[in-house]
């Protein structure tokens, strides 16, 4: 004798106003007390002063404003839509359609986790990022949150493959065996954590802080270049002051990788149905669910430090993520190795051409362009170097002069790199644009995803015959920027990734047949 098959029944088939979890009466009034601390302190030491015991009163009042939030919030999902509404003399309720739905976000701190709660955030592509805007249910058992984020995600007419999850009778299927992560955490990947953007600002302050410190104490006023050998008494100064650099570096670097694991730990990215799922975290774990039906291509993101030790990032493309923590939710890859992060890519997307193929070069024009936009600002500022140290002026001394030749040098690097990075191309399924020094990033875009074209040229630009071709989009940053491409090259660009888009705005030249 069988066993009768499991029935799921849908989450967004429920339409009664519901409350969260009654676990959250031990979170809300804890919150309360914490958000009024400052004014909790303020009454005590009033209360000790005065010798009463009216303190309790004031620790009170909060906890009651917690348990008044838990009573006034409730939820619901009907009609093809998700409500929330709380407050009691100012009732506020948001409410969104189901089937623009683009992310769900499942975020759980330790005193949610020691409970099992979660927070589930519904990403609307709204771009408000005040809290009071965001439909976040607050408190939802954490088997059920993830039951209603896959009917969410699956309710969104949109989404392929929505029928198919439903059997002969209209009732959900049972949910099929998760498929393998395309992607899990290595920590040995915690070695690029020092060169990414926070590091690199993070090792900039100590160093400026080691030179503030020695400038208090009077190191760079006694260092005279012409006589430095005769001037022993600087160095036991700028020795300290190279050990408190140093151990300043280690330490960042160190808080960089205890930062890095905290965030990422526990990271795998994997596909289930039509949707991508990433989880991550020590501390605070955040599950992030992107509706693929919106996911319209990917940017591989190189920062100078990364890409100097082979790493990169890789974060989405998808529709509606501005505001609402968009680029925490947008995210991909933690930083990793290029060939790692290049591979993802390409699962995301569906091909390896668009990540590694060869790029379309701008040309001469283009090149010459990098290189005087690198070179030209590190001239000028060489120049006024060194007439400030001949001229005398104040505040400019000798000691300046090194700085010259580590301008130019970094001008010309930096110009011959933004040249080498310039390319595009353009494949059956996704438009590729590369540019960028201090951050390269390679943008993979879906055709089908292009609403618009736009075609911009500075003076110089045109001078060139270069002009920017920005692709318009629902997703991201809103744009792909195809930069200093030549206009005709450009203008065929447009016609091939998008016929029909850009034709109608174009003049004939009838001289020419």
């Amino acid at each position: 004798m069988s066993e009768p098959e499991p029935v799921v029944e849908p989450v967004v088939a429920e339409s009664e106003w519901q409350r969260l979890d009654p676990r959250m009466l031990l979170v809300h009034p804890v919150k309360e007390v914490v958000r009024f601390l400052p004014v909790l302190v303020g009454v005590w030491f009033a209360g000790s002063a005065a010798g009463s015991s009216w303190q309790l009163l004031g620790v009170a009042v909060p906890v009651a404003l917690g348990v008044l939030r838990y009573l006034t919030t409730s939820f619901r999902v009907a009609h093809d839509r998700v409500e929330l509404r709380r407050g009691l003399l100012e009732r506020h309720v948001l409410s969104t359609p189901v089937d623009r739905v683009r992310t769900v976000d499942l975020t759980a701190s330790p005193v949610h986790r020691v409970l099992g709660l979660t927070t589930m955030r519904v990403g609307t592509g709204t771009a408000s990022s005040d809290d009071d805007e965001q439909l976040d249910l607050d408190g939802l058992p954490v088997e059920r949150a993830r039951r209603l984020r896959d009917e969410l995600l699956r309710a969104a007419p949109s989404a392929p493959g929505a029928e198919e999850d439903l059997d002969a009778e209209g009732r959900s299927r049972p949910p099929v065996p998760a498929a393998p992560p395309v992607l899990v955490l290595d920590a040995a990947w915690a070695r690029y954590a020092p060169l990414t953007s926070a590091g690199l600002v993070l090792a900039a302050a100590v160093v400026g802080g080691g030179l503030q410190l020695l400038q208090v104490l009077g190191g760079l006023d006694r260092i005279d270049v012409d006589g430095v050998a005769r001037d022993v008494a600087t160095a036991p100064l700028l020795a300290l002051a190279a050990v408190a650099v140093g151990l300043g570096l280690v330490v960042v670097a160190g808080l960089a990788v205890v930062a890095y694991l905290v965030s990422y730990w526990g990271f795998s990215l994997r596909r289930s149905g039509a949707s991508w799922h990433l989880v991550r975290g020590l501390l605070t774990t955040r599950e992030t669910s992107l509706d693929d039906a919106r996911l319209h291509g990917v940017t591989l993101a190189e920062p100078v430090g990364l890409r100097l030790a082979g790493g990169a990032g890789l974060s989405a493309i998808v529709t509606g993520l501005r505001g609402e923590g968009g680029a925490a939710s947008a995210l991909l890859t933690p930083p990793a190795p290029y060939a790692v992060v290049a591979a993802t890519a390409a699962a995301v997307v569906g091909d390896t051409e668009p990540v590694t193929g060869p790029l379309v070069p701008h040309g001469p024009q283009a090149t010459r362009r990098a290189w005087v936009r690198a070179c030209a600002p590190a001239l000028v500022l060489a120049g006024l170097v060194v007439a400030g140290v001949l001229a005398d002026l104040p505040g400019t001394s000798s000691w300046l002069l090194p700085l010259v030749p580590v301008l130019l040098v970094g001008g010309a690097l930096l110009g011959r790199d933004r040249a080498r990075s310039l390319g595009h191309a353009l494949t059956a399924r996704h438009l590729v644009a590369r540019r960028g020094s201090v951050v390269r990033r390679r943008d993979v875009l879906a055709r089908e995803a292009v609403i618009g074209w736009t075609l911009r040229a500075t003076w110089l630009q045109r001078r060139a015959g270069l002009c920017s071709l920005v692709a318009t989009t629902a997703g991201g940053r809103q744009s792909v920027v195809v930069a200093d491409v030549p206009r005709a090259l450009a203008v065929r660009l447009a016609t091939s990734a998008r016929p029909g888009l850009l034709e109608q705005f174009l003049l004939v030249d009838e001289s020419h047949g």
